[in-house]
């Protein structure tokens, strides 16, 4: 099991430790927060971006095509009460690209891992751990 670790360092901003990484994750300041890296429903945007474009680029690898420039656009609009979250996905390709790759590209993009996550069943296990913290 893998674990994303939130610590608070400051009024709203958290960092976030992943493996060996350290994310700075924070709110806009409209929101009482001092803006000093993205929020928590802009990594999942990143995630999905990201996500999908090593999906394809992985795929066009196994295939031995050369894609050359890739480029995905996650653009969303957050859950309002009684709508879901809406995501947009742009994938740009160049525009030579053959439109048999650019088809199963598509494909392909809607198989990433986070796409999958985000479309399908998810479950939560939720505990509160108290700890005694040291003061001084």
């Amino acid at each position: 099991m893998k674990a994303a670790v939130a610590r608070r360092t400051g009024t709203l901003r958290h960092t976030v430790d992943i493996g060996r990484h350290h994310l700075t994750v924070d709110e806009p300041e409209d929101q009482g927060g001092d803006d000093t890296g993205p929020d928590p429903q802009e990594l999942l945007a990143a995630s999905l971006a990201s996500c999908t474009a090593i999906t394809m680029e992985m795929y066009a690898k196994r295939k031995g095509w050369d894609l050359g420039y890739v480029e995905v656009v996650c653009e969303y609009t957050p859950a309002e009460r009684g709508s879901p979250t809406k995501f947009e996905l742009v994938m740009r390709l160049p525009a030579d690209a053959p439109e048999e790759q650019v088809q199963k590209l598509r494909v392909i993009a809607a198989k990433c891992p986070i796409h999958r996550v985000l479309d399908g069943e998810v479950m939560f296990q939720e505990r509160v751990e108290r700890l005694e913290l040291a003061t001084g």
